[in-house]
């Protein structure tokens, strides 16, 4: 086996033992979500139970809601479960320092969501509503934020109970700010744009440029502060 096809195939397992860490192993079970969601879905709108889901709906609804739930799932495992399982000591003895076991399992989470969030978009385009494409982007923005914030309450709580309450009510928050997605609100991570019908084109842009930037941001600065409370170690170890 030559050389680089011997690191690729290092890199997947790495990757791969990085995704047992955060989801079991058999992690690759996560993609059962999407095709049960879309039945879900489907059997809501066949018996009409729901009246019909139309494209506004894609983003959040549709496509959002497992997204979240699977990324703060995930983000609470990256940091948290090296404290429960008793092996932070360990990290920190890892070549490069502790914030390359935290990128691996980053990417490996990724990983994990993105085939996810493929199947999602397939199955609602198909069996559900058509939608723009760009609410692939919300929503998949939305569930990295959920997920970068469960990380860093987990490591600031030294608990994945207690990151799970934190993230909870953070989004919870959000979620009655903006009346559960009734209100369209460009500084919530739930802001949906394509339900905004009646909207002027060049405030709608400019306010989902805000939101979409603003929160890349903010995702960013929540990642460095996950990453600076990770490398204080006696804090970590403490208690």
């Amino acid at each position: 086996m030559t050389s680089p096809i011997r690191t690729f195939v290092g890199g997947l397992e790495m990757y791969r033992y990085a995704a047992i860490s955060l989801a079991g192993k058999f992690f690759y079970l996560t993609l059962l979500v999407a095709p049960l969601w879309v039945l879900g879905l489907f059997a809501l709108e066949y018996t009409g139970i729901v009246d019909g889901f139309n494209g506004g709906h894609a983003q959040v609804t549709l496509i959002g809601i497992p997204l979240f739930f699977i990324g703060v799932f995930l983000g609470l495992r990256i940091i948290a479960s090296e404290i429960s399982g008793r092996s932070l000591e360990i990290v920190y003895t890892v070549p490069g320092g502790c914030e390359r076991v935290w990128w691996v399992k980053l990417v490996a989470a990724v990983l994990i969501l993105l085939p996810v969030e493929i199947l999602l978009g397939v199955g609602v385009w198909f069996f559900v509503t058509k939608y723009p494409l760009l609410a692939l982007q919300g929503a998949l923005q939305g569930a990295l934020f959920a997920m970068v914030l469960a990380m860093g309450m987990s490591a600031l709580f030294r608990s994945e109970i207690g990151g799970a309450v934190a993230t909870a009510l953070v989004l919870a928050f959000f979620a009655f700010t903006s009346g559960f997605g009734s209100v369209q609100t460009r500084f919530s991570p739930f802001y949906n744009p394509f339900t905004l019908f009646d909207a002027d084109p060049e405030t709608l842009l400019a306010h989902t440029m805000q939101n979409r930037i603003g929160y890349f941001l903010l995702t960013l600065a929540i990642l460095g502060l996950a990453f600076m409370r990770s490398n204080r170690r006696e804090k970590l170890l403490s208690g």
